[in-house]
């Protein structure tokens, strides 16, 4: 299926239906070696609600095929994207499910390839893992970039990046 097709936006919309609560971490790791399983499936036998859950997405193929800096994906090239999301009903249920996330995420940050991720999934918007997660070249040029098109950092309810010094734009 292409890229962008429609289905591909559509993959995750049952598993993620309205109404329902989010909490999500997510980090990168090198490889699955036999730690990381173990962490893994001591997590998945834990007390969380059955729609919450830890998705393993390999980042291979065309992903390595194009260097970092050509892209607009996050400074990572990581043979795996972890994203750990906890769903829930009910506020009472998402501190449970929140916890079962952090948890997990601290777990594997041991093994982690650095505290980038993919900046989607970053639910606290944390500088520090922002930089990290596109990397220091390219956060730079969008911060140049944002300097631009968005001076008064209208747009800073994501994971943000701040305008660069009017300077450092030219």
């Amino acid at each position: 299926m292409p890229y962008a097709h429609v289905e591909l936006q559509h993959l995750l919309d049952e598993a993620n239906a309205w109404r329902l609560s989010c909490y999500e971490k997510a980090l990168y790791l090198d490889e699955l070696h036999d730690d990381v399983i173990t962490v893994l499936t001591r997590h998945a036998s834990g007390d969380s609600w059955p729609l919450s859950r830890a998705m393993i997405i390999p980042l291979d193929g065309a992903y390595q095929d194009v260097v970092d800096h050509d892209t607009a994906w996050g400074g990572s090239r990581a043979g795996y994207g972890i994203v750990i999301i906890g769903l829930a009903t009910t506020p009472e249920q998402l501190d449970t499910e929140r916890a079962w996330v952090r948890s997990l995420w601290e777990a594997l940050m041991p093994y982690a390839s650095g505290i980038g991720a993919y900046v989607n999934t970053l639910a606290q918007f944390e500088d520090d893992r922002a930089r990290a997660s596109y990397g220091p070249a390219k956060y730079e040029r969008l911060a140049r970039i944002k300097v631009v098109y968005d001076p008064g950092n209208v747009f800073h309810r994501n994971v943000n990046i701040k305008p660069a010094s009017p300077s450092a734009s030219r």
